[in-house]
C-alpha cells in the first residue's frame, strides 16, 4: 500500500480517522454519563466494570486481530470492528440493568479493540517511520477531538435526555466510517504459508482475564488474600507460563516472544503499560471529583474537561510534526511524562473550595502532558520492528495500555473506597452523639459512602424536605462529611496518578534513541 500516490493516502487516512473517531466519540461520551447511569439503573459495586469490561474486551482481541491483520491485511478487520462496535452501541443503550449494559459494553469493547488495533497499524503500512509521526499525531488529535466533544455532549443529554441517547447518538458516524473504509481501503491478498495459532489465542485470554478479574474483585468483592482471588492469580500464571512454552514451539505464534527482545519494544510497553494505569486509573474520577466534590452538574463538569483534550489535541498535532522533522523521539517522550506527573499531582491539592480556574489550569496541564506523551510509544514500538510483525507489535502496545488501564482502575477504585470509608468514620464520630444519626432518614444512612447520593441534589433535597427542622442541620453537616470524605479518597487517587506516572518518567531514561526509518523495512 506504500506504493499508493499520496493523495490516495491522504483519502485513506480520512477514512482510518473517521473509524477512530466513532470509536473514540464512544468511549468519551460516557465519563460525565456514568454517575447518572448507576443512579438510573443502579449496582454502583459495578461502577468500575463499566469501563472494565469494555477495556478487557478490547484488549486480548486486539493482539490476536493485530496478528490476523499481519496475515490477511487490516481492511477485513476494520470493517467488523466497526460492525461489531455498531451493534454493541445500540444494544447497550437498550440494557435495563447493570449486567445487560456490562454485557453489551464487552460487545462494543470487542469491535473497538479491532478498530483501535488496525487504524494505528494501518499508519505504518502507508508511511514510513519518519512520516509516521505526524499521522499518529492526527489520530491522536482526532481521539481528542471525541474527547472534546463527548464528555459535554454526555453531560447534556443525561441532563436533559435519557442516557440512552449517550450510546445512539453517534451511531450515522459508524455508518459512514464503514462506507467510507468499504470503498477507500485497498484490499491485500492473504500472506501464504501462516497458520493461526489457536492454541496460543486461548492460552493468552486464558492468563490475562483470570488477571484482570483478580485485580477487580480484590479488595472489593472478595479479600486479597481469599480464596477466590488467589485461585485466580494462580490460574492467570498458570496459563501464562504454559503461553510462553506454546509460544517457543509454534511456526507462526500469535505473540512472537523474540519482540521482547528488542530493549525499545520492551521498554516502550512497560511504559505504556505504567502510564495506562496512571492516565486511565485517574482520569476516569475526575468528573467524579466535579460532579461529586465540587457539586457541578453533569454538563458543566462536561465542559471543564474540555480545556484538557483540547491542549491534548495540539500538543498531539505539535508533538507529531516534531517528530517528523527531527526523526527523534525520547526527549519528547521525557518531557510529556513528565508535564504529566506534575499535572496529577496538582489534581491531588484540590479541593471543593478550589477556584475553578485553578481546576481548569492543573486539567490542562495534564492534557498538555498527555498529548505530548501519547503517539511517542507506538510509533517507537513500529520503529524497532519488521513490517511483517507490525500489526501484532502494535496491538500488543494497545494491550499493555489497556492492562495497565484497567489494573489502575481497579486498584485506585479500591484506594478510593478505604480512604472515604475511613475518613467518613472519623468525620462522623466527630458530629457528637452516635444516636443523633438515629433520626435520619434510612436512605440516608445507607448510602453514607455511596458517591453517587452526592450527584442526585433531587435525592438531597427530596431527604431535606422531609426532616424535621432541628435535624437538617446535622444533615447538612453529613452531606458535608461525605463530601470531604469522596474529595480525601480522589486525592489519594490522583496522587497515585501522578507517582504512576513518575515511574514512566524514570523508565524513558531506560529507552533507547533509535533514528526513525525513512524506509518502510529494515
Amino acid at each position: 500500500m506504500h506504493d499508493l500516490e499520496h493523495k490516495k493516502k491522504v483519502s485513506i487516512m480520512g477514512a482510518i480517522m473517521a473509524a477512530m473517531l466513532f470509536a473514540a466519540l464512544n468511549q468519551t461520551i460516557i465519563g460525565t454519563a456514568l454517575p447518572h447511569i448507576i443512579t438510573d439503573l443502579g449496582g454502583l459495586e459495578y461502577f468500575s466494570w463499566i469501563f472494565t469490561a469494555y477495556i478487557l474486551a478490547a484488549s486480548v482481541p486486539a493482539v490476536i486481530i493485530g496478528r490476523l491483520s499481519d496475515i490477511y491485511g487490516r481492511k477485513p478487520f476494520m470493517l467488523l470492528g466497526i460492525g461489531i462496535f455498531i451493534v454493541g452501541s445500540l444494544l447497550s443503550g437498550l440494557a435495563t440493568d447493570i449486567i445487560q449494559l456490562i454485557i453489551f459494553r464487552i460487545i462494543q469493547g470487542v469491535g473497538g479493540g479491532a478498530i483501535m488495533a488496525t487504524a494505528f497499524t494501518a499508519v505504518g503500512d502507508l508511511f514510513p517511520p519518519r512520516e509516521r509521526g505526524r499521522w499518529q499525531g492526527m489520530l491522536g488529535a482526532s481521539f481528542g477531538l471525541a474527547s472534546v466533544f463527548g464528555p459535554t455532549l454526555g453531560g447534556y443529554i443525561v441532563d436533559h435526555w435519557h442516557w440512552q441517547w449517550v450510546f445512539w447518538v453517534f451511531m450515522p458516524v459508524g455508518l459512514i466510517a464503514f462506507a467510507m473504509i468499504l470503498v477507500m481501503f485497498p484490499s491485500v491478498p492473504k500472506r501464504q504459508g501462516y497458520t493461526i495459532d489457536y492454541l496460543g489465542s486461548g492460552l493468552l485470554m486464558t492468563a490475562v482475564i483470570p488477571l484482570l478479574l483478580a485485580f477487580s474483585w480484590a479488595g472489593q468483592r472478595y479479600p486479597w488474600q481469599s480464596v477466590e482471588i488467589v485461585g485466580l492469580f494462580v490460574a492467570a500464571l498458570v496459563s501464562l507460563v504454559f503461553f510462553i512454552v506454546s509460544q517457543r514451539q509454534v511456526r507462526h505464534p500469535i505473540l512472537p516472544l523474540h519482540l521482547f527482545r528488542n530493549s525499545v519494544f520492551t521498554v516502550s510497553n512497560l511504559i505504556v503499560f505504567v502510564m495506562g494505569a496512571g492516565m486511565f486509573g485517574s482520569l476516569l474520577y475526575m468528573p467524579l471529583f466535579l460532579q461529586g466534590v465540587m457539586g457541578i452538574s453533569a454538563t458543566i463538569s462536561g465542559s471543564m474537561m474540555m480545556p484538557m483534550t483540547l491542549s491534548l489535541v495540539i500538543a498531539s498535532i505539535l508533538g507529531g510534526q516534531a517528530i517528523t522533522r527531527s526523526g527523534r523521539y525520547r526527549n519528547l517522550a521525557f518531557f510529556g511524562m513528565a508535564v504529566t506527573a506534575v499535572g496529577m499531582y496538582l489534581l491531588s491539592t484540590l479541593t471543593a473550595h478550589s477556584a475553578i480556574g485553578v481546576t481548569l489550569a492543573y486539567i490542562v496541564i495534564v492534557g498538555l502532558g498527555l498529548g505530548i506523551g501519547m503517539p511517542v510509544f507506538g510509533l517507537t514500538v513500529q520503529n524497532a520492528v519488521d513490517h511483517g510483525h507490525l500489526g501484532v507489535a502494535t496491538a500488543t502496545g494497545q494491550l499493555f495500555r489497556q492492562l495497565g488501564g484497567t489494573i489502575g482502575v481497579a486498584l485506585f477504585g479500591t484506594l478510593m473506597a478505604n480512604q472515604m470509608h475511613d475518613n467518613l468514620a472519623s468525620k462522623l464520630q466527630q458530629l457528637g452523639d452516635p444516636k443523633a444519626l438515629d433520626g435520619m432518614p434510612k436512605q440516608l444512612l445507607d448510602h453514607l459512602e455511596d458517591p453517587q447520593l452526592l450527584l442526585n441534589p433531587g435525592k438531597l433535597a427530596e431527604l431535606a424536605q422531609h426532616l424535621p427542622a432541628e435535624k437538617q442541620s446535622l444533615l447538612a453537616q453529613i452531606i458535608d462529611a461525605m463530601r470531604s470524605a469522596l474529595n480525601t479518597g480522589l486525592e489519594h487517587v490522583f496522587l497515585a496518578g501522578a507517582i504512576a506516572m513518575s515511574f514512566a518518567v524514570v523508565m524513558v531514561f531506560f529507552l533507547k534513541e533509535v533514528p526513525l526509518r525513512t524506509t518502510m523495512h529494515k
